[in-house]
């Protein structure tokens, strides 16, 4: 019994950590929006030290910051901050890809073809940003570094928060599939060079698609969404 009571008090601060980091993530929370404990601890029924752990956590990952009379909050994500994160996805997924080519087996380029198949598939927008996720990611994986593929999935989250709301409608879905097929391609026929130039310059363009779409501002950027085009690519 006592082990299960061990057990249940290491595991909530990490389940309401694992929750309220996916919906900062995803959106749900926006940045500056205030985390009091209190309510924190009535919404998921638990006391407010479990709690406390969780932003302790979260801060740690730089998506809390505490402000003075205002506690804990989502941390905002600024155009510098996403187009640097920008810039650390070339570095590190550039890197990241080179390694993991010359390592790719059959069983790991036939993941990689079903997340493509899932991707040109699908019609909803937040798929879109899940499987555009899951294609890098796969594509790194064989690379077999942790601490690596930690950094980069970290830091793509991150860069994502700010583009999945400023530039929801940028790139469209067929440029962003179109680029990654023909990565896949370079990938399978074990083109390493060419790979990587592929990564980097898909990459860049999101750079670019970002800071063109922030400079239209707010009514433009309206007007594209309107036009129906969708983004969560590269």
């Amino acid at each position: 019994m006592e082990q299960e009571v061990e057990d249940a008090a290491r595991s909530t601060p990490r389940r309401l950590y694992v929750d309220l980091r996916d919906r900062i993530l995803d959106g749900s929370l926006a940045g500056g929006q205030p985390l009091r404990q209190e309510e924190l601890a009535a919404r998921y029924g638990v006391s407010r030290s479990p709690v406390r752990e969780a932003l302790r956590q979260l801060e740690a990952d730089g998506l809390v910051t505490y402000q003075a009379n205002r506690g804990a909050v989502v941390s905002s994500v600024s155009l510098a901050d996403a187009l640097e994160m920008l810039e650390i996805r070339i570095a590190l997924e550039c890197r990241a890809l080179r390694l993991a080519i010359p390592l790719m087996t059959d069983q790991d380029l036939a993941g990689i073809a079903a997340v493509l198949d899932a991707y040109g598939a699908a019609h909803d927008v937040t798929d879109w940003g899940r499987l555009n996720r899951d294609f890098h990611l796969a594509l790194y994986a064989p690379a077999d570094r942790p601490r690596l593929l930690a950094l980069i999935q970290d830091n793509f989250d991150n860069a994502h928060r700010f583009a999945r709301v400023q530039v929801s409608n940028a790139t469209g879905r067929d440029r962003p599939h179109r680029e990654h097929q023909d990565l896949f391609r370079a990938c399978r026929e074990g083109d390493i060079d060419a790979a990587v130039q592929m990564l980097e310059a898909h990459i860049a363009y999101s750079q670019k698609a970002l800071a063109a779409t922030v400079r239209r501002g707010p009514a433009e950027r309206r007007g594209v969404a309107g036009a129906g085009a969708g983004g969560h690519g590269n």
